[in-house]
């Protein structure tokens, strides 16, 4: 059955952890581990809050975050959400064939993917290619030439890192446009070209939207991440601001997009973008934790099984290295959710194959007993598992396949 997430939870039952976790464990008790779990009314005020975050502005659904078509689906039947920001070509593709309005968050090098968006007029309308620079369409030309495939519609991506004073470029390594003069140069660049369209243009904040800015323990740490934030936002402003204005005395612009999960208010704030990007926070993973001005509900969770007693207090889970993106660390590896009071063990932590834990919680399991862990930041649960088994009010409501359920693995 298709999920409805257009209304708010009224209960919070994940405020009271020995409540929640029993009640998962208890509903998906029918289901072998792995099993990752959906709660249903965390999901519904996920997608309700983000959309009081961004105080009006559109949201477009970063895929990439989700990776589960049907709730994918569910989301885009929220008022508010409008169109997607999918992760490769390929993935967009096959998104095409029930949605529309995709953009491509990276640039593609897939030959056979650009070969089937150039050969056909429906996909070609509803795609978007990002771009950084005219190698970009020296590539597609190559593999297709304008007279033999239809016109490419294209989002040019300007760098969104601050160049700070002292600390040099902050953010992470995306596009090499980074002044209004450079955005300029490109769109012209593309204007001249026959077969393209210049109809987006793209800068994501990833030093403000990835950046949790009290992070556990370290007072001193957040007040210079909220500073650098803060600089950064402002700086950003004024220069998307002006790169938008130039682009657009070259092409009509349909479209800009900023921002993620961690900056919906920074970037509504920003009167030249038309949409927002938000994926992590659906699902509502621990790396959220440490934000100041929000903190979403944990929505999905997965569970493992206790497979061995290495030690009295020591149980040890069959997976569990399930890890984030970006640079390798505690704060991109799954979290112990249920029971409290269980520690990975330090020299191995989540592995690929097994996972030791221990604690005063440690000592009460026993083979076969599930323990609950939450995923870091965004899609990484749903490349582990086949399907998603939604729970509201006590029981397994639906089973949503993920794309490797489907049988997709785009990257």
């Amino acid at each position: 059955m298709a999920i409805d997430l257009s209304v708010r939870a009224d209960a919070t039952p994940w405020l009271s952890p020995d409540r929640y976790w029993p009640a998962l464990t208890e509903a998906t008790s029918g289901l072998d581990t792995p099993v990752a779990a959906l709660h249903l009314g965390a999901l519904r005020h996920n997608t309700v809050d983000l959309l009081s975050r961004a105080a009006g502005s559109p949201i477009r659904v970063a895929t990439k975050s989700i990776r589960v078509r049907g709730v994918i689906e569910a989301i885009l039947a929220v008022p508010g959400y409008r169109g997607l920001l999918a992760y490769t070509l390929a993935e967009a593709l096959w998104l095409a064939r029930t949605m529309t309005d995709i953009v491509v968050g990276y640039p593609t090098a897939d030959r056979g993917a650009i070969r089937s968006l150039g050969r056909s007029a429906e996909l070609a309308g509803q795609v978007t290619l990002m771009v950084d620079s005219l190698e970009h369409l020296d590539f597609i030309d190559a593999v297709l030439p304008p007279g033999r495939r239809e016109s490419i519609r294209l989002c040019l991506e300007l760098d969104a890192g601050w160049n700070a004073p002292v600390l040099g470029h902050v953010g992470v390594r995306r596009s090499p446009v980074h002044t209004v003069g450079e955005a300029r140069a490109l769109a012209a660049g593309i204007a001249a070209r026959p077969g393209f369209i210049l109809v987006g243009l793209m800068g994501y904040e990833a030093q403000v939207a990835g950046v949790g800015d009290r992070p556990a323990g370290k007072p001193l740490e957040g007040l210079s991440i909220r500073w650098m934030r803060r600089r950064s936002s402002e700086e950003l402003c004024a220069r998307r601001a002006a790169a938008v204005t130039a682009v657009r005395e070259i092409a009509n612009l349909e479209f800009v997009n900023g921002g993620g999960t961690g900056s919906l208010e920074s970037t509504h704030d920003d009167a030249s973008v038309t949409d927002i990007a938000a994926g992590s926070g659906f699902f509502g993973g621990h790396l959220f934790d440490h934000y100041s001005t929000f903190r979403p509900a944990p929505a999905a969770a997965f569970a493992l099984s206790v497979v061995r007693k290495p030690t009295a207090a020591t149980a040890t889970l069959l997976g569990g290295g399930w890890i984030a993106s970006g640079p390798a660390g505690p704060d991109r590896t799954p979290r112990l959710a249920w029971p409290e009071g269980l520690a990975f063990v330090p020299r191995e932590a989540a592995g690929e194959v097994q996972s030791p834990v221990t604690g005063a919680a440690a000592v009460r399991l026993r083979v076969g007993d599930r323990v609950w862990l939450r995923h870091s930041k965004s899609g990484e649960p749903s490349e582990h598992v086949n399907e998603f088994a939604v729970v509201d009010d006590g029981r397994v409501v639906d089973l949503l396949p993920t794309y490797r359920g489907e049988g997709k693995a785009f990257l």
